[in-house]
């Protein structure tokens, strides 16, 4: 199954970090400082790391890694 964007609903960024639900109600979020997608909003618990050619991963970076990960689950 391919994940598309509007499997994810975008709920805010907080205190820098941003925040993505799946319809299933997993969430997974991302701070621009981050290399990697969490699961938690400290960033302590790592679910997968950004791989990107941008020497920053940008908010369209983390959406895309997080729909990969979830097509990989799947």
């Amino acid at each position: 199954m391919k994940h598309l964007l509007g499997d994810l609903v975008y709920q805010g960024e907080r205190a820098g970090v941003h925040n993505w639900n799946t319809l299933a109600g997993t969430s997974f979020y991302w701070h621009p400082d981050w290399l990697h997608i969490a699961e938690d909003m400290t960033g302590m618990r790592p679910a997968v790391t950004i791989n990107t050619d941008n020497p920053k991963p940008t908010q369209q970076d983390a959406e895309q890694t997080i729909l990969k990960h979830l097509d990989e689950q799947s």
